[in-house]
């Protein structure tokens, strides 16, 4: 805890003053992190205080109580913040904001389409960071480049090198001949763990195909807490399950019935089938984009409103997908179908400025693959105008992308549509 005060001294963390009439100081308290391995085994065991956010210039006027452990000058005297700390509101816009004046600095931009990417491009080479708060992941390839940026990251705000990546944000990546799986084996085990679920009966599919549930299946659960934890949870393994077909279980965490909870524990069966299952990434050089859109019509036993689904791929990679109830009854399956369509043009189009912005333009136009010949025919012929001028919108935007040449719209049959998984339960 010295060596941590320290720090917070030396990096000008706050100024030791007077507490001005008709002020309030806020109190603080010490954070303590337990740091784990992917694996599950002690790295090691740290306060939260050295961190990325001292870096973060605070201009509001804040003051607060000195921390547990620490003796005042008087009792009058309290801390004026200079820096930003866990716990106040401003501290992530600070952070970012001195990050991206330091990436400046060494002439990186931050891309428009995503501000939490930054790239630096000099002739053929490039370099690549991904931020998350203090964790970046650092690619390109230009090795000067990103030894430099490293050893910048370290004199600026004492970041460690952790080396070749191998666990990120509890995504474990793991190297094989073939290319690179991400997986979340770890958290899916502690998540089986944690509902004594490690040595049931595994299942095929993550809920009963013929399952409808509603928004009173059962009686109601007497802690709501828990049903609301574990769908927080399948929903962080979704970064790499896109199997989990959680959206049809997270519209109930409102009110929670029991047969919610029975069919989310059904899920964790079928997670025990495979818990190390995750994406696998190819190193192939393709940027090949394939895209396909499928909807559910009326599938919510209690509004009668469609799911859409649709799943992206850059070089044979999952890199896009999504599951979501669309926010108004469709009167047709063609609608249902074609608002989906709607879904997938608008993240077709913002991984086509993605690409772009890193010099690494898309192939177009992207196929789009859809299982319903009526939506296509809307998206192509405008003659259609009677019957979808209350989605009139949705049909501009698709049919201008698709004059524009961005995408081409495909036919496919359902056996062969991938996005189904993301509307119904299948094996």
């Amino acid at each position: 805890m010295d060596k941590e005060f320290e720090a917070l001294d030396s990096n000008r963390t706050w100024d030791i003053v007077q507490l001005p009439t008709g002020k309030k100081a806020l109190p603080c308290k010490w954070v303590y992190k337990v740091k784990l391995k992917s694996n599950g085994a002690l790295e090691r065991l740290k306060l939260d205080v050295n961190n990325a956010f001292l870096h973060g210039d605070l201009h509001e006027e804040v003051y607060m109580r000195f921390p547990p452990g620490l003796s005042p000058p008087s009792p009058t005297h309290v801390c004026r913040l200079r820096k930003s700390l866990y716990g106040l509101k401003q501290v992530s816009r600070q952070w970012y904001s001195r990050l991206s004046s330091a990436f400046a600095m060494r002439g990186f931009s931050s891309s428009l389409n995503d501000y939490s990417l930054f790239f630096k491009l000099t002739g053929d080479l490039i370099t690549i960071l991904a931020v998350y708060v203090d964790d970046i992941l650092i690619t390109g390839n230009n090795k000067a480049e990103i030894n430099d940026i490293k050893q910048f990251l370290d004199y600026e705000f004492k970041i460690k090198d952790l080396g070749e990546a191998h666990y990120f944000l509890g995504m474990e990546l793991v190297r094989e001949n073939e290319g690179l799986v991400v997986t979340q084996r770890k958290f899916a085990l502690e998540l089986l763990s944690e509902f004594d679920c490690m040595n049931c009966i595994p299942v095929s599919t993550p809920l009963e195909y013929t399952l409808k549930l509603s928004s009173d299946s059962g009686t109601p659960l007497p802690d709501p807490i828990v049903y609301r934890g574990l769908l927080d949870k399948l929903n962080f393994l979704t970064n790499t399950r896109p199997d989990l077909t959680v959206q049809t279980l997270s519209q109930y965490m409102q009110t929670s019935f029991s047969g919610h909870y029975q069919a989310a524990l059904r899920t964790l069966r079928y997670l025990a089938g495979n818990p190390g299952l995750g994406l696998f990434m190819t190193p192939e050089p393709s940027i090949q984009i394939l895209a396909f859109c499928d909807s559910d019509w009326t599938s919510c036993a209690d509004t009668r409103r469609s799911v859409s689904g649709f799943f992206m791929s850059l070089g044979g990679c999952p890199i896009s997908w999504k599951s979501k109830k669309q926010p108004v009854v469709a009167l047709s399956s063609a609608e249902a179908e074609y608002r989906s369509m709607r879904r997938l043009v608008a993240e077709i189009t913002w991984i086509v400025h993605l690409l772009h912005g890193l010099s690494t333009p898309a192939i177009l136009p992207v196929p789009l693959h859809c299982d319903n010949q009526a939506a296509i025919h809307i998206a192509r012929n405008p003659v259609f105008h009677e019957r979808t001028k209350h989605i009139e919108l949705d049909c501009h935007f698709v049919r201008e992308k698709l004059l524009d040449g961005l995408i081409s719209l495909s036919y496919v049959p359902s056996s062969s549509q991938l996005a189904d998984l993301f509307t119904k339960a299948l094996t």
